[in-house]
This record gives structure tokens, sequence and C-alpha cells, in this order.
């Protein structure tokens, strides 16, 4: 009898009941709107310059054309504070 009762709750601890399975697909459809919008703002015309410039500052150093002690801070805050500018202002709207 004993042994009849493990077996029976050792099913029941397999099979997950089905209300975490659904929290579970809903926790899944959840997407962060942030990102999708900072993705945006990277690839947009707004940010093309900046981008551009630090695009072709890391091909330079990574290349070794570049300066022995040259590296692409300055452009990359450049392109991070450029989408950044663009994120807030596309955020605030999709928010309120």
């Amino acid at each position: 009898m004993v042994v009849e009762n493990l077996a029976i709750a050792d099913e029941f601890e397999d099979d997950p009941p089905e209300e975490e399975e659904e929290e579970e697909e809903e926790e899944e459809d959840l997407e962060d709107p942030m990102d999708t919008i900072r993705e945006d703002c990277q690839n947009s015309h707004h940010c093309a310059a900046v981008k551009s410039r630090f695009m072709e500052c890391e091909d330079r150093v990574n290349s070794g054309n570049g300066e022995p002690e040259e590296h692409c801070t300055e452009e990359l805050l450049d392109f991070l504070h450029c989408a950044d500018h663009c994120l807030a202002e596309t955020l605030w709207k999709t928010i309120v």
C-alpha cells in the first residue's frame, strides 16, 4: 500500500499543474519594447552619421591601420548618446 502511494505521489510530482504551464507560456510571450526601440534607434537615419564614424573607427582599429594607441571610445559614446536620446523620446510615448 505504501509503495502504491509513493508511485502515485511520484506521478503528481512529475506533472506540473496546468496553471504553472500557462504562466510560463505567458512569461515567454512578454517582450520588452525598449529592446526593439533601441535597435530601431541605432539603425535610424538620425544616428547614421555617428554610427558610420564608430564603425569606420572600429574597422580601422581591428585591421591595425589606426594609431598605435587608438581606441573608439569617443565614437562609441557619441553613438550610444544618439541612440539613447532617440530611445528616451520614443519610449516615453509608448509608456504614456
